[in-house]
This record gives structure tokens, sequence and C-alpha cells, in this order.
């Protein structure tokens, strides 16, 4: 996992470009995790994120619910979409 002392200007600009998108997400606050060796990128919106359901979707995407709340995604090759 890079550390943030690795982080380079084209990585500040990847991560500028995505501020938009972010700020218009339902969620207010979100924890990222990629496996770089498994190509999975985790996102949790909430923490501890204890699921009580998860359902594979078609797409590669396990949608982690807690009832009837999203409390997590786990995306399948991720560095591909």
């Amino acid at each position: 996992m890079a550390q943030v002392t690795d982080l380079q200007s084209k990585d500040l600009a990847r991560i500028l470009k995505a501020v938009p998108g972010l700020l218009h997400f339902p969620a207010r606050q979100l924890w990222i995790n990629y496996d770089h060796g498994a190509d999975v990128l985790y996102l949790s919106f909430a923490k501890p994120q204890r699921a009580t359901d998860s359902e594979l979707r078609d797409d590669g995407i396990i949608v982690h619910r807690r009832g009837k709340k999203i409390v997590g995604l786990t995306i399948q090759d991720a560095s591909s979409r």
C-alpha cells in the first residue's frame, strides 16, 4: 500500500479529479482498502462494517448490507473498471 509520502504530482491530479464525485456521495465517511495482489477494492461506509448479508452481483461486485442499509462494497478486478 502506498504511503502518503509516496504520492506523486500525477497521483494528486487523479485524486483531485475524483473530488467532485466524492462530494455528491451519499456516505459522509468512506474507508478504502485496495489489495493489489488480488486486484480487489474494498469500500466501507460504516466502521465497523458488520454486514448481516452479502450479495454477489453478476458484475463481480459484492454488496454488503446490514438490514436494508448498504454498508460496503467489494469490487473484484478493480483495476480493469
